[in-house]
């Protein structure tokens, strides 16, 4: 007998899902067990279901393939909501599946009755709940479609006794057509480029896949190259065309650059933050509709992959190199941060600490950021190298995505993940330790304990506020992992800084280092204009921000 939660998971496996991240509960012990009796996915035990879908999101972000989570009926799925934000606000398939109590319990207020499809409604592309066993395969199918398709989550509740009743299985296609747009128009694109003298070329995290068409096309051109958070990594921060990040976490040299040029070519971003932005010319290329002329209006805008515009746009030469006009500025910002990381005061200053990581990180290596301070310290210390990939929970921006987030990617990788974590977010989801010790899992962990909210303290000073509520009481996390069997090692004294990092780097298998940083370290931007400044902290991180000589 075929039952519903059979087809469910035959359906996930048919569209190419791994592995599920959830935690068991009543609502949910049919589809476990089916998932305990098919042999092409995986049951991931985590012990948070916002850990779970944090997971399932940043697994997503590395494949860019469907992945999938699970919370029981009430509390179990209300948790999972967070993580799934970040899949939706980052455009990757995610399926969510919910448990729900008995149907013809619903609507009596029973026990752990929660309206999850009202709930889910707005974190989905597609959300239905099965109540009738022979339309179950299509609602899923049709769940995984739609995220697939259209870049988000999916959503299915699923009544436990519905799981249980028998079904049909239908034949249905579970191949997707690649999109592929072909927008008219490039020679207009061709002119603006032609009759620029310099151009600058903006990239974000959909540029990631193209990084030897832009790598050519940014040198033909003579563009300098300046990245959103997501598009870190996309080509290597030594390479002479690139300028580094922009805005709170960015460069001098970006900003300059910015500043100076006469023809903005996005490619595949959608920075929101616009006050970084010259108001000048302007081309977009990005594969979604709904992306283009968002920042701003475009000159030109094309809906097309970034490496079809790239193949067709026919553009001169230049001579003159914008980007080599920026060298004298990368050299002096180059030198005004190693001023930074070369200062050994004790506590240790964060920017020693990221510049000691990036200097043992290899060439292929798979780094997270966590959200707050360390954002900048991951974003402007470590340099990216040729095949080293940065995730971040970039557009939901919520902290404590570095454990689960290391978790779903060194799953989907197989490879080492070091995740750069501040002691706000690591305490908020450090129980998913256990899950990276439970699958032993190559999770390097490190934590910047500075006893503070260091982001929210600056955005308390800026906006006028005394200092409340930020001070944390931490326990010594390196005891903390090695409670849950991780490697742990606590990092205190400047003259320690090179044996513990290598300590911490030949380790086997979860481990994890808590440094002690620095508490009253300011993260400033480069040059913060004091009077945009409280707009900015309201506002949620809009700020107009300027490059300082210091």
């Amino acid at each position: 007998m075929t039952t519903v939660a059979d087809i469910i998971v035959k359906t996930l496996v048919n569209f190419g899902v791994k592995r599920i991240y959830a935690i068991p509960g009543d609502s949910l012990n049919p589809i476990v067990d089916s998932i305990r009796r098919n042999h092409d996915i995986d049951y991931i035990q985590v012990r948070h279901e916002e850990g779970g879908a944090l997971s399932a999101s940043f697994e997503s972000k590395y494949t860019g393939r469907l992945s999938a989570c699970m919370g029981t009926s009430g509390p179990g799925s209300i948790h999972l909501l967070n993580g799934l934000y970040d899949a939706k606000l980052q455009h990757v398939p995610v399926i969510a599946l919910t448990g729900q109590i008995e149907t013809d319990l619903l609507g009596h207020e029973y026990f752990q009755e929660v309206d999850l499809v009202k709930l889910f409604d707005d974190v989905s592309v597609f959300n239905a709940r099965i109540v009738n066993p022979d339309n179950a395969q299509f609602l899923v199918w049709k769940a995984c479609r739609e995220a697939i398709t259209k870049g988000g989550v999916g959503h299915i509740d699923m009544p436990v006794d519905i799981l249980k009743k028998e079904c049909r299985e239908e034949e249905l296609s579970y191949y997707i057509n690649p999109v592929s747009y072909n927008p008219d128009g490039i020679e207009e694109a061709e002119k603006l480029i032609n009759s620029s003298t310099r151009p600058l070329i903006f990239i974000g995290g959909g540029a990631r896949p193209y990084s030897e068409e832009i790598n050519k096309f940014a040198e033909k051109i003579g563009a300098p190259v300046v990245y959103s958070l997501n598009g870190k990594g996309t080509l290597p921060d030594s390479d002479e065309k690139v300028m580094g990040g922009i805005g709170l976490l960015g460069t001098k040299p970006s900003v300059k650059a910015i500043n100076n040029s006469d023809l903005i070519i996005f490619l595949g971003t959608v920075f929101p933050y616009t006050a970084f932005l010259k108001k000048v010319k302007n081309i977009q290329v990005n594969n979604r509709i709904e992306d283009l002329n968002r920042i701003m209006k475009a000159d030109y805008s094309y809906l097309c992959d970034i490496k079809y515009f790239l193949d067709k746009v026919n553009v001169q030469a230049k001579e003159e190199k914008y980007y080599s006009k920026m060298k004298d500025e990368r050299e002096k910002w180059s030198k005004d941060m190693q001023k930074k990381v070369s200062d050994m005061r004790k506590p240790l200053r964060a920017e020693v600490v990221a510049d000691a990581i990036s200097r043992r990180l290899k060439d292929d290596d798979i780094i997270i950021g966590d959200t707050g301070n360390v954002t900048l310290w991951v974003n402007r210390f470590i340099e990216a190298k040729r095949n080293n990939r940065f995730f971040f929970s970039s557009w939901l921006g919520t902290m404590g995505a570095g454990i689960p987030g290391s978790i779903g990617l060194a799953m989907a990788s197989g490879k080492t993940v070091y995740g750069i974590i501040g002691d706000g977010s690591f305490a908020m989801t450090s129980m998913e330790i256990i899950t990276a010790m439970k699958y032993r899992l190559p999770v390097k962990l490190v934590v910047f304990d500075n006893n503070i909210l260091g982001m929210i303290k600056l955005e308390e000073e800026v906006m006028g506020y005394p200092e409340y509520g930020v001070d944390l009481y931490n326990p010594d996390f390196s005891r903390l992992a090695e409670a849950s069997g991780a490697t742990g090692i606590r990092l205190e004294n400047p003259e320690d800084l090179e044996s513990k990092m290598d300590e911490f780097f030949v380790s086997k298998g979860p481990t994890v280092l808590d440094v002690i940083t620095e508490t009253d370290e300011t993260p400033m931007p480069p040059k913060l204009e004091f009077n945009v400044a409280a707009k900015y902290i309201t506002s949620i991180l809009r700020e107009k921000l300027e490059p300082r000589d210091d």
